[in-house]
């Protein structure tokens, strides 16, 4: 095969081979990351807002962030400020990290990992990590997503369950996307509990800390893209109207109800009817009471 290839002068991104080739990642995957690799340093762009700009459909989108998490290109955290809002941050990486190196690369020195931007027609390496921050939700005690709520609800398990390690309610809440993160790669609550107190000094200083340090430096690797390819899809829920039948008595809008034993009619229909039959069948004894009373009061006059 021929090819011809100019070299750009300006507005171009390195991109490694080893990205483009990748054999696990998707057309989707990829195209997400370089686009975002290629944003002006210090640009705040979320994955989502890339994913719409370079026209990745929802589901694609889903998937293609799976893979990219799962081969160390993308790094989340979920973490509640001091004003009790949530705020996604995410480290986006040229080459594969681990989750500690992810971690370390995000809480060096305070300094993130950005490179200053290259003269025109200068090649430089890109920046191996760039950030991205976004700020949702308003206050709340609880973390927004299922995952992290499930973190949450594990770290309060721990430090209910091990005396040693009682973290108070704003360090589960900082925790909980470390937690989260377990869960994602596939490991059980027991696994996670056993990681967290098995070995445990006598004496701990700080609870946060050690919690924090177990959590970074035993993160189980996550599952490659082969594995989480054989994962069964989720069903989605059942709507609440599934099952649910239209009322056939005297409504003036449509009555839905959920039949018991296959009634057509809703409560309040069957209730009514049933008070109607009540007083028919009371109006039919005090008639037929009537009537023998008049009966017999003939019979009586007969007899005189």
């Amino acid at each position: 095969m021929l090819k011809h290839a100019s070299a750009p002068t300006r507005f171009f991104t390195q991109v490694p081979n080893e990205i483009i080739r990748h054999p696990r990642l998707s057309a989707e995957a990829v195209r997400l990351l370089t686009w975002q690799l290629s944003l002006p340093d210090g640009a705040d762009v979320a994955l989502g807002e890339t994913a719409h700009r370079a026209g990745i459909k929802k589901t694609a989108f889903i998937r293609a962030k799976r893979e990219l998490i799962a081969e160390g290109y993308v790094h989340e955290w979920r973490e509640q400020g001091a004003r009790g809002r949530w705020v996604t941050t995410q480290l986006i990486s040229n080459e594969p990290l681990t989750a500690e190196e992810a971690t370390t690369a995000r809480n060096g020195g305070g300094d993130r990992p950005t490179a200053p931007g290259p003269a025109v027609g200068e090649p430089t390496r890109p920046p191996v990590g760039r950030y991205q921050e976004k700020t949702t939700g308003a206050n709340t005690s609880h973390p927004p997503h299922p995952l992290a709520e499930r973190g949450a609800q594990a770290l309060t398990a721990v430090s209910r369950g091990e005396r040693k390690l009682r973290l108070a309610p704003s360090d589960i809440a900082q925790l909980a996307p470390l937690a989260a993160e377990w869960l994602l790669r596939g490991s059980t609550l027991r696994e996670l509990r056993e990681a967290l107190t098995s070995g445990l000094p006598d004496r701990i200083n700080s609870p946060a800390g050690l919690t924090r340090d177990r959590l970074v430096r035993k993160m189980p690797e996550p599952p490659s893209f082969a594995d989480q390819r054989t994962v069964e899809p989720v069903e989605p829920p059942t709507p609440r109207v599934a099952g649910m039948r239209e009322c056939r008595g005297d409504h003036m809008h449509p009555c839905l109800f959920r039949p018991v034993d296959g009634e057509v009619l809703c409560r309040d229909c069957r209730q009514e009817q049933a008070e109607e039959a009540q007083d028919d069948a009371s109006g039919a004894i005090g008639a037929a009471l009537r009537g023998g009373s008049l009966v017999r009061a003939a019979l009586r006059g007969g007899q005189r």
